[in-house]
């Protein structure tokens, strides 16, 4: 398991948060971390809700509802 950091540096290289990283955040994040992994969590969600990076796991929820239509 890498750091939030890590995880979040990769997220915004690859411009994509694979369903695997979110699980890893969400571990991470339910343990006491540092002030700066909070701050660069935070600018990934930033970096989400702007359309820069995509979730796959958001991706996987559009597509089954679409089947759905």
């Amino acid at each position: 398991m890498g750091s939030i950091s890590e995880i979040v540096q990769q997220a915004l290289r690859q411009g994509y948060l694979t369903i695997e990283a979110e699980q890893e955040l969400r571990i991470l994040l339910g343990q006491k971390c540092p002030c700066d992994d909070m701050k660069i969590f935070c600018h990934l969600q930033m970096e989400i809700m702007e359309g820069r990076v995509t979730q796959e796991a958001r991706e996987k929820l559009v597509y089954s509802a679409q089947k759905c239509f």
